[in-house]
């Protein structure tokens, strides 16, 4: 099904009584291009990111975001939801309209959607790895532009002002940037043979802290990360080996006497991808945040040194995530007292916070 007969679908049921009111309640959203990004502000939806955590994205989380003040969620995805019986040649429309109703969503309530590929078929971050490389098998790089096509076909002439397209996560340090340039050159070429106005951000390499100037003639923006310090982001976290090794502090100073603060940050994190600016190019944090495990003041007063630099340098960000251990609700840590909001724990301080910025 093509998003237009999704919509007209969708448009009949409202007349017939069997949806809510398809009012917008979201107002307009600033223009987007790939020289120049806007400064949006929200959220990771990680509904989708993982096949044996698949479940629908929630209206509610839109809804939220809205009158909380935000304009922006990314969309993690893992390929293998909307394949039919694991082949990755087969895609199941069916599986798709979960990620219609998202874009729906999204104009409704003045909300940016950014679609991304977090498991795409040859490359992910993630356990299991793929069976073939997205960066070196053409059969792989075949597959995943057909996808990617798929969906510029099924959202053709949405504006860019409301949905984009961010087409991998986290390229990793082994990544050459020859290859990479080549993958993301084929796969934005079959996007714009499908809709040539669609807006495409590219993570940067070395796992998206590094800005990759090979990718700057496909014309896509860039997209960083803000986890930097990993002892202060990823301090506890099971999956990253040594997070316990320093006791969380903001500033940290490390054992040598070096002191990590707002301007390292700035100088390592943010002034390379200015660089990459001036070259024309869009910029913005496409994740970041920090694990329950760090002390919430520190977080805090971390989180104020990030949000005060993306201010500064005018970039756009989401953070990772919405609810769970990074996020604004249900993040389950033990030193903060929430707020119940819809049935939710709320951290008002950590939304407080965002909001500021």
């Amino acid at each position: 099904m093509s998003f237009t007969r999704f919509l007209f679908a969708f448009s009949a049921a409202v007349l017939l009584g069997a949806c809510i009111p398809r009012s917008d309640t979201g107002g307009s959203l600033p223009p987007a291009d790939p020289e120049k990004l806007p400064r949006w502000k929200g959220f990771n939806l990680d509904a989708k990111y993982r096949l044996e955590k698949n479940r629908p994205f929630s209206e509610e989380d839109f809804q939220i975001i809205h009158e909380l003040g935000f304009n922006f969620v990314r969309l993690p995805m893992d390929y293998r939801i909307w394949i039919k019986n694991g082949d990755w040649e087969q895609i199941n429309e069916e599986a798709l309209k979960d990620i219609d109703q998202a874009v729906e969503w999204g104009r409704k309530y003045g909300v940016h959607v950014s679609l991304n590929f977090h498991r795409a078929p040859g490359y992910t971050v993630a356990k299991p790895e793929e069976p073939r490389s997205l960066w070196t098998d053409p059969e792989a790089q075949r597959i995943c532009a057909k996808h990617w096509a798929a969906f510029a076909r099924r959202y053709k002439g949405i504006p860019s002002s409301r949905l984009s397209f961010n087409l991998f996560n986290e390229p990793r340090r082994s990544v050459d940037p020859a290859d990479y340039a080549k993958v993301v050159g084929l796969v934005s070429e079959a996007i714009r043979k499908e809709d040539p106005d669609r807006l495409i951000i590219a993570d940067g390499l070395q796992s998206g802290y590094s800005p990759c100037y090979e990718i700057v003639p496909c014309r896509v923006a860039e997209a960083t990360r803000g986890y930097q310090p990993m002892a202060i982001s990823h301090y506890g976290a099971s999956w990253i080996k040594g997070s316990e090794d320093l006791p969380p502090a903001w500033p940290l100073v490390q054992p040598d006497g070096k002191v990590i603060d707002r301007e390292w940050l700035w100088k390592t994190q943010i002034a390379p991808w200015q660089k990459l600016e001036q070259k024309g190019v869009g910029v913005m944090v496409g994740e970041w945040g920090v694990f329950n495990k760090t002390p919430h003041d520190v977080t805090l007063r971390y989180m104020e040194d990030s949000l005060r630099n993306y201010q500064q340098a005018g970039w756009g960000w989401a953070l990772w995530n919405f609810s769970g251990p990074f996020g604004i609700f249900n993040s389950d840590r033990k030193d903060v007292a929430y707020e119940d909001y819809r049935g939710r724990k709320l951290d008002r301080q950590m939304l407080e916070l965002l909001q500021k910025y």
